[in-house]
């Protein structure tokens, strides 16, 4: 990927990038037993800790501040966390105030760095929830573990996609990326979106991409782009719960397989 040159800009940019990832991880959980190994591996893999540490990591890769964490954990599982972001350190932002054109917001490059937080509170967040399930029917329990990225201004959150998806290791993946408002240059033309894209699969790392199916709809006319990523293949002794594949006979492991495959071809069909 190629990165635009930056445009000057007149005034704060009002472009709001939304970058939304929707990752699922099975297991085989064929009975109560199996159904409690997996709660317990969920509630620590997707602990309030893990997801707060994995947001404040992509605060700090896409060089935001973090302002405030509001974190609650659910009870027999799950969790939701909420950063308010702002868009660079503060010293980064009075620097690009000091160096912008006159044309810039009247008094910018005076406000204090209160002023400057203000600003964004309302305007750039990420946040994280985990939803799991289970169906004692089939066997298989999955967990969406949902991650929204919205910033104003000169942050591109599609820029860590690739360091969310190594994170979540999922075997299914929905992301979807807008744009929505306009910036108005120092000419006073509105641009709609401040970056080059005409598909989400542009930003995948080429070992992420040959690693998934995928499938894209793009609405660039709109900036509306959605991908959808299935895992081409796996073991099926990753899916266990912990247990040793000998804990199974052939038969019952060859029918996990299947119904994993299935479940993954069945959500994986939903989305634009």
């Amino acid at each position: 990927m190629v990165a635009s040159p930056a445009l000057r800009l007149k005034g704060f940019n009002h472009l709001t990038k939304t970058l939304s990832v929707n990752g699922y991880n099975l297991a085989c959980t064929p009975d109560a037993a199996a159904r409690a190994l997996w709660q317990q591996a969920i509630a620590e893999r997707y602990s309030c800790a893990y997801l707060t540490q994995l947001l404040v990591d992509v605060a700090a890769n896409i060089g935001a501040s973090v302002l405030n964490v509001a974190s609650q954990t659910y009870t027999p599982q799950g969790a939701s966390v909420t950063l308010l972001i702002a868009e660079q350190s503060l010293s980064t932002e009075r620097a690009l105030d000091a160096g912008a054109d006159n044309d810039r917001l009247d008094g910018a490059a005076e406000k204090s760095p209160a002023e400057h937080v203000v600003m964004h509170l309302d305007k750039s967040h990420l946040t994280a929830h985990t939803y799991p399930e289970s169906d004692p029917a089939s066997g298989v329990s999955n967990v969406r573990v949902d991650l929204d990225i919205s910033t104003c201004g000169l942050i591109p959150p599609v820029s860590v996609l690739n360091y969310l998806l190594r994170c979540l290791r999922s075997d299914i993946v929905h992301i979807d990326y807008r744009v929505r408002g306009f910036a108005r240059d120092t000419e006073g033309k509105k641009h709609f979106i401040d970056h080059k894209i005409s598909s989400i699969q542009d930003f995948l790392a080429a070992d992420i991409a040959q690693r998934y199916q995928l499938d894209s709809v793009n609405l660039c006319a709109e900036s509306i782009f959605h991908t959808k990523m299935v895992r081409k293949t796996f073991e099926i002794e990753e899916y266990l719960c912990g247990r040793a594949a000998s804990f199974y006979s052939a038969g019952e492991l060859a029918q996990f397989k299947r119904q994993v495959r299935e479940e993954m071809t069945e959500i994986s069909r939903w989305g634009i």
